[in-house]
């Protein structure tokens, strides 16, 4: 019993051994990771944008821009950024946002407005900009769009 013991021990003390050289090795491993390679020859994301928070407005815009300038992704990337609700504001004529809207357009990113907003709010396509796209439904474009295999981010 006693040497039954004895092993027990010592077999806790080279397992405490194997566990502090695997978690050496691990942190080496996470160290060296420089991210995922990409497998795909077509990446697709829809950004939702249902708010005027300018915070929020801005992580939207900085997200997209980022996403942009992945040199993993470069030449295979499709974007979509997508108003309703409260983003609609982002899209008024009478708002800040207009240069980059078209900035983002101008690097290849669909910008589209949801139309039951407009009608919810009360707007008419002659308040917004008039180089965005629409959409029936926000919601609906992002089912959609979900449902074919892009990817759906909230900022």
């Amino acid at each position: 019993m006693k040497f039954l013991i004895i092993m027990v021990l010592l077999a806790g003390l080279h397992t405490d051994d194997a566990l502090s050289q695997s978690r050496e090795d691990l942190l080496t491993k996470n160290q060296q990771y420089t991210g995922t390679a990409p497998q795909k020859d077509k990446y697709k994301a829809v950004y939702q944008l249902d708010t005027d928070n300018p915070d929020i407005v801005k992580k939207a815009f900085r997200n997209i821009n980022n996403l942009l300038k992945d040199p993993r992704l470069a030449g295979k990337l499709e974007v979509e950024l997508v108003t309703f609700s409260g983003g609609t504001e982002v899209m008024r004529k009478d708002h800040e946002y207009k240069e980059q809207l078209l900035e983002l357009i101008g690097k290849g990113v669909r910008v589209v407005q949801c139309l039951n907003s407009l009608e919810e709010r009360g707007y008419n396509k002659d308040q917004l900009f008039d180089f965005i796209g629409y959409t029936p439904s926000g919601n609906g474009e992002l089912v959609i769009l979900g449902n074919e295999g892009w990817t759906i981010v909230k900022p």
